[in-house]
């Protein structure tokens, strides 16, 4: 087993905060965290290979990144001869292959004594990531002006044997999310009248722009629209964690309207005028109203109060009684 004591107080120097450092890597590829990558990417590197890791354009519901390196089982006998080293503020988004650039180091350890190592990274204010026995969380906040990061697996000790630089390792990086989504509304006016104002509530709370993303924990939610001139909308929907709902609200006339329903061949009078029983509603005037419904010589009347904003059916029943007598 290769003795580490050695080497110890140069890694605690080179953990110290320094500013950029040039550097020359050999950039095993690009890994790009993004939304529509949840499930994260990897990529193989070998004990002097780097990896960059940047941010995708959508970060909105990023509360950090977590990276997860995993080693063979044949290293463990070699262990303390590799470090892992983190650095940000690259000068430039190098490409694979051999590089030369400036950066910055961030956190710098020996491989710890096990085949699999987490790290969490926080991104933004009151992530509220933990670390555990299982994960480390080697930095504080890492805002996102500065990646892209650079993750490089480093040898810290000299006369490495064949069997680790034929090691492959593996480095997967996926987002970390908050608990929180997003919902957009967009309102459909009537051809009939368009434009008029509204009021849209979300969770009881006026949305000012609801044309625009708003955050919200997953989770169920309430939506309510107000108006004089539309319908009330009162309607309850899912947010999800990470992803966008768009709401498209269709507004209604409040114009009370009227359905009607009968039997084949009955005529049907609205304040005496005849009217089409079809699917298709008719639009009344809120106020005391008459139905007739009309079939052969037998006819039945019926008043009815329209309010407004309201949606009324009106049918005929037609029932046969049935008695029994000895």
């Amino acid at each position: 087993m290769i003795r580490t004591w050695h080497i110890l107080p140069y890694l605690f120097t080179l953990a110290l905060p320094l500013g950029a450092e040039p550097l020359r890597v050999v950039n095993a590829g690009n890994l790009l965290v993004s939304l529509d990558k949840s499930e994260g990417v990897s990529i193989s590197l070998s004990y002097v290979d780097s990896a960059v890791i940047s941010l995708g354009e959508d970060i909105r519901f990023f509360r950090g990144i977590e990276l997860e390196f995993t080693l063979p089982q044949t290293y463990l006998p070699h262990r303390g001869s590799l470090a892992l080293v983190l650095y940000g503020d690259l000068d430039r988004m190098p490409q694979p292959g051999v590089a030369d650039l400036s950066a910055r180091q961030l956190y710098i350890e020996p491989i710890p004594n096990k085949l699999q190592v987490i790290y969490q990274i926080p991104i933004r204010q009151g992530h509220g990531l933990r670390p555990s026995p299982y994960v480390t969380l080697p930095l504080g906040i890492v805002e996102p002006k500065t990646f892209p990061l650079l993750f490089r697996v480093m040898p810290v000790d000299k006369g490495l044997g064949e069997e680790v630089e034929s090691m492959r390792f593996q480095l997967s990086v996926k987002p970390i999310f908050s608990d929180e989504g997003a919902v957009r509304v967009s309102l459909r006016y009537p051809e009939q009248l368009p434009g008029r104002p509204v009021t849209v509530l979300i969770d009881d709370e006026v949305a000012e722009k609801p044309q625009e993303e708003k955050l919200l924990k997953e989770g169920e939610h309430q939506l309510v629209i107000i108006s004089n001139d539309y319908r009330n909308e009162n309607r309850r929907f899912l947010i999800e964690r990470g992803k966008t709902l768009d709401l498209a609200i269709a507004l209604q006339d409040v114009t009370p309207l009227v359905f009607f329903e009968a039997p084949e061949n009955t005529r049907i009078f609205f304040d005496n005028e005849a009217v089409d029983g079809g699917a298709q509603g008719l639009a009344v005037e809120p106020g005391l109203h008459e139905v007739r419904f009309q079939m052969s010589d037998y006819s039945v009347v019926k008043p009815v109060t329209i309010q407004r904003g309201k949606t009324y059916r009106l049918a005929l029943a037609v029932d046969v009684s049935v008695s029994e007598s000895e």
